[in-house]
């Protein structure tokens, strides 16, 4: 898989950068909202996920395609008190677990950092190549 771009290399790591910042944005955004009841249509929070796509050409790297609603049912906590609870004292929480949310964040921070190291790994070995050249 040869390529005449010497820039493949970049490019597919600062893809891989982009769509990892994207993907910790939902992350962030699934936490700050774990307790959210009301998203203004009158249902909890729905976790978020980034659905990633590979981009098109032969070194072309990855994006995020879309920022996905997760469908799967909504948590139910007993709180009687609360004003969103129903006649049984149930109230409807997001369908955000916070530990899976912890692991998604720890995988998508360590993608982030294996591009940004081979950014750093490009820039020695240009260094190098122009301190041959001189």
């Amino acid at each position: 898989m040869a390529s005449n771009n010497m820039f493949g290399p970049i490019d597919i790591a600062i893809s891989g950068m982009r769509a990892q910042n994207k993907s910790i944005s939902a992350i962030f955004s699934n936490v700050a909202n774990s307790r959210t009841t009301d998203n203004g249509k009158g249902e909890p929070y729905r976790r978020l996920e980034a659905i990633f796509k590979a981009m098109d050409g032969e070194l072309g790297g990855v994006m995020v395609e879309e920022l996905e609603e997760d469908m799967s049912a909504f948590k139910k906590l007993y709180q009687p008190g609360h004003p969103a609870a129903d006649g049984q004292g149930f109230v409807q929480m997001p369908n955000i677990n916070l530990p899976s949310e912890m692991v998604n964040l720890t995988i998508a921070t360590k993608a982030y950092q294996a591009n940004a190291a081979i950014l750093r790994r490009y820039q020695q070995i240009v260094e190098n190549a122009l301190d041959l050249l001189r």
